[in-house]
């Protein structure tokens, strides 16, 4: 589930590691972190006509490593695994999710491997579970790749993250070859975020971009995103627009709409509503509900209805 648009929080993806990760070693200018997040839930998924079925979600181990080189210099590196699918059974053994290594300058970071792209910094929904596509970047299919070159610039109030997908003819890459780029700053109380891809295709380019605001209104957050895929025949153009009141220190409801449109007049839309409750002793540990109700070409589905409990470390 993506986030609302926070700078602050994007700007840390310049630094390796996380607040949620338990260090494991720490000396001789090495850092060791194990970070975890797992995620367990109860779903009756109506909406894809199927039986109410325990689901796996974020199932995932993340390693990192950051040695100081002095004088401001970093080198990183991420190896991270995700058991999503070998716990419903669907592989054996543990999909690497993720593997790079990198330098850090301070305000600037490089990295190389297998990762996300800038594009999948963009988005402001706050569903669990998504019927319909996030937004133009998750529909066009390539928000990662294993042929990544990455670089994050963060200042105290601007992020800009530009990534590029090598073309590895006869390599065994996520897609073909792409460019992206992400900038995000505050202005005045409100987030703003854009976003841009292009994706070289052999039947012709694929550009998405977008753009989203977010700002916060004492216990409510409040967000909005707008996307488009031009892919020379079949266009669309998503949409989200998401609630978040916090009730407690403990609580926080979410209320949201995700439409879908496209030139060939197959269009879906989703609204939600969800609560999450985090344990006041241990804030990584949370029980979580949403309902959503689907509408696909005219269509009105069943509800889609989960339960689950996620643990972060």
């Amino acid at each position: 589930m993506k986030k609302l648009i926070l700078v602050a929080a994007i700007a840390a993806a310049t630094t390796v590691g996380s607040v949620n990760a338990a260090t494991i070693y720490e000396g001789k200018g090495l850092t060791y972190k194990l970070k975890g997040d797992w995620q367990v839930q109860l779903r009756d998924n109506a909406s894809k006509t199927k039986d109410a079925e325990v689901e796996f979600d974020d199932l995932e181990l993340k390693n990192s490593i950051t040695y100081d080189l002095g004088n401001g210099l970093k080198a990183f590196g991420q190896l991270d695994f995700g058991f999503k699918d070998a716990a419903e059974d669907k592989q054996s053994g543990s999909k690497l999710e993720e593997a790079y290594l990198g330098l850090d300058f301070g305000m600037a970071a490089v990295a190389v491997g297998k990762q996300n792209n800038a594009a999948d910094e963009f988005g402001v929904e706050g569903a669990y579970e998504h019927a319909v596509s996030e937004d133009a970047f998750d529909a066009a299919g390539q928000t990662d790749g294993d042929d990544v070159i990455r670089l994050d610039v963060a200042t105290d109030n601007f992020t800009l993250i530009t990534s590029t997908e090598l073309e590895a003819e006869g390599e065994n890459s996520a897609g073909d070859a792409s460019f992206e780029v992400f900038a995000a700053t505050s202005v005045g109380g409100v987030e703003l975020a854009a976003a841009y891809q292009t994706i070289d295709k052999t039947a012709g380019d694929v550009d998405s971009w977008g753009l989203s605001a977010a700002t916060k209104l004492g216990s409510v957050a409040l967000a909005a995103d707008y996307s488009s895929r031009d892919t020379g025949s079949v266009d669309l153009d998503t949409y989200n627009v998401v609630a978040k009141f916090k009730a407690s220190k403990t609580t926080t409801f979410a209320l949201g709409l995700t439409e879908e449109e496209t030139s060939a007049s197959t269009d879906a839309t989703q609204i939600y509503a969800n609560v999450t409750y985090k344990f006041p002793a241990q804030k990584n540990v949370s029980v979580f509900a949403e309902i959503s109700d689907i509408d696909e070409d005219g269509k009105d589905l069943d509800l889609d209805v989960l339960a689950g409990m996620r643990i972060k470390f």
